[in-house]
């Protein structure tokens, strides 16, 4: 069991909630408190040089705590939520082998639970996977979704219309299985003891202005300039990455589909609609605890609970 530096019996560490909701720096915070190590529980975060468009902490603001898990893939590269599963619990087993507090962080609920839940994955099957991308090739990943609203109501509720590789996927379960993608999901029994997960809340108007803010940041930092040096590294063939909000919009942007404006008021709401699926999620999950964002000792509240001695 490891005990952290403040004298707790720590374990697994996981900060969640919505996006620019403070978790990375939340993370680091008690990672720096506990003498921990942080791992990376966002999927665009693994890309190298998807920087500002995923908010990925810079070099000095980690304030020298390990990342485990940032700039490992290429944009051309795809990744799945088991492959991530492997590579996170592999991360987190690395710290807990040496005695280091490992500090999960991050804003999908689905990633967060493969990680730390006991959560299995369905096989696959080749030749359903193709029948159904052909069919997503034809119908769109709008049409798609349909099928899956009708066939599984519960999974199309928290799989975005616009991301066809999720759709496929459900329908690709449904088919193998003959159950909803929805009931492979685990009973909530984490995988690692003890696990304690803290949520941070944000009143709906304060997270959208702080939505606009990152935004807007992400804009002067250089994001259309971001997106069209990875976009040379084949950003826009990549299958995973090219869907990431804001690299979605300013690739539909660099190809004249809209201007820059619609570009950046398109990322602000598809990010306001996800933010909102985030609190959804996680607020489904008891074991969650929930903590104010702007609370004056946040991480002396959430020190204080973490299992003690």
């Amino acid at each position: 069991m490891i005990v952290g530096v403040s004298g707790q019996r720590v374990g697994v560490v996981a900060v969640v909630g919505p996006t620019a909701a403070g978790k990375s720096d939340l993370a680091v915070a008690l990672a720096r408190r506990l003498g921990g190590e942080v791992v990376n529980a966002d999927s665009m975060q693994l890309y190298r040089g998807m920087d500002i468009g995923t908010a990925k902490l810079a070099f000095a603001e980690r304030r020298g705590v390990p990342h485990h898990l940032l700039d490992v893939l290429d944009v051309t590269e795809t990744s799945t939520v088991a492959e991530f599963q492997t590579l996170a619990r592999r991360a987190i087993q690395d710290c807990l082998d040496r005695e280091v507090v490992p500090v999960l962080a991050g804003g999908s609920a689905l990633y967060v639970r493969a990680v730390l839940d006991a959560f299995l994955f369905p096989g696959t099957d080749p030749a359903v996977r193709a029948e159904l991308e052909a069919e997503l090739a034809v119908l769109g990943p709008t049409g798609l979704h349909a099928r899956l609203a009708e066939a599984d109501p519960q999974a199309a509720a928290v799989i975005l219309p616009s991301n066809g590789r999720r759709i496929v996927r459900a329908l690709e379960v449904v088919r193998i299985t003959g159950r909803p993608y929805a009931a492979q999901l685990p009973a909530p029994r984490y995988a690692f003891e003890p696990t304690t997960a803290v949520g941070l809340t944000v009143p709906r108007d304060v997270l959208d202005a702080r939505i606009d803010a990152r935004i807007d940041a992400m804009w002067s930092a250089g994001l259309v300039d971001e997106v069209a040096a990875l976009e040379r590294q084949g950003l826009r063939e990549g299958r995973t990455a090219s869907r990431a909000l804001g690299y979605r919009q300013v690739l539909a942007h660099l190809a004249g589909k809209c201007t820059e404006q619609e570009a950046r008021d398109a990322t602000v709401r598809g990010t306001r609609t996800f933010a909102r699926r985030q609190l959804s999620w996680f607020g489904r999950d008891p074991r969650v605890r929930w903590l104010p964002h702007d609370e004056p000792e946040l991480v002396d509240r959430a020190l204080a609970l973490l299992p003690q001695m």
